[in-house]
């Protein structure tokens, strides 16, 4: 009877031990964004972020974090832009760029548990984008994006805070020309670990 009761009181310990390393959560916020490049205005436009996050701990100083979350990056075209494409245009110069983007950051805590330093990659998928950035709705984008992310994250209960600095590494233009687009921005959610 004991050995039938010692592998499953192992499989308990285990799981309990796992659930207090690992939490999911959800989490929302703004996005600060900008396209940089030739043709776009060098200002910052506002957008949204919405999705969840995972945190798995790695000992007393790390935790893994990646997350899922429906990223809205907004930005607006210069007015020379028909000069440089060569086409004419007459829509809209707003650009929203939405993106299915999966963060994987690593928390470094530096105040117990308070405060952590994040850094980590950022892929992303373009999901949707403004059709009046060419002619005849042309693909202006390409379908990916690669960013680094760093900033800051308070944790107060299972409420957490995040503040971070995004700067994109590709060029995410489709167009054939020698001018590289790239996102960068600033991205602040406030999120919930359930």
């Amino acid at each position: 009877m004991k050995a039938k009761l010692l592998p499953l009181l192992a499989a308990l310990l285990i799981s309990q031990a796992m659930m207090a390393q690992f939490h999911i959560g959800v989490k929302g916020g703004a996005n600060i964004t900008k396209v940089d490049g030739k043709s776009y205005k060098d200002q910052f436009r506002y957008g949204y972020n919405l999705g969840g996050f995972m945190e798995i701990r790695l000992g007393n100083k790390f935790v893994l974090q990646p997350e899922v979350l429906w990223n809205q990056y907004s930005s607006r075209l210069d007015s020379n832009y028909s000069n440089i494409y060569h086409t004419v245009f007459n829509g809209n110069t707003n650009i929203r760029l939405n993106y299915l983007s999966i963060p994987i950051v690593l928390n470094y805590k530096l105040i117990g548990s308070f405060l952590s330093l994040q850094a980590g990659p950022q892929f992303g998928i373009l999901i949707d984008q403004s059709k009046t950035v060419l002619q005849n709705g042309g693909q202006a984008f390409k379908d990916g994006d690669f960013s680094m992310l760093a900033g800051l994250q308070f944790k107060i209960a299972n409420f957490r805070v995040n503040g971070r600095y995004s700067v994109g590494l590709n060029n995410i233009a489709d167009i054939t020309d020698d001018g590289k687009w790239k996102n960068q921005g600033f991205q602040v959610s406030v999120g919930l670990a359930l």
